[in-house]
């Protein structure tokens, strides 16, 4: 009989680490119930402004919605500073 969780005659036990979320580039929100706890929803990513806007319209019927917001490189992009311009002289 072969087990899979086995390896090298050892039981392998616990959680495997987890490491942080990194967001892609994109419009995210997040949908729960209306009576869980904050943050214990499911995070949705949108390419698009619009996409976001839709799904948005298309859960709040039933579910909780969150707005996170636009990520860019896995930060908020309210986050990242603005350039600053240049005056023309």
């Amino acid at each position: 009989m072969k087990l899979n969780n086995l390896r090298g005659g050892k039981h392998k036990r616990g959680r495997p680490p987890t490491k942080p979320v990194v967001f892609k580039d994109g419009f995210y929100l997040e949908v729960r119930n209306r009576a869980t706890d904050p943050g214990s929803g499911v995070k949705i990513c949108k390419a698009t402004h619009a996409e976001m806007l839709a799904a948005i319209d298309d859960y709040r019927r039933t579910k909780l919605v969150v707005v996170l917001g636009a990520y860019k490189d896995g930060k908020p992009v309210n986050a990242i500073a603005p350039k600053k311009r240049k005056k023309a002289a």
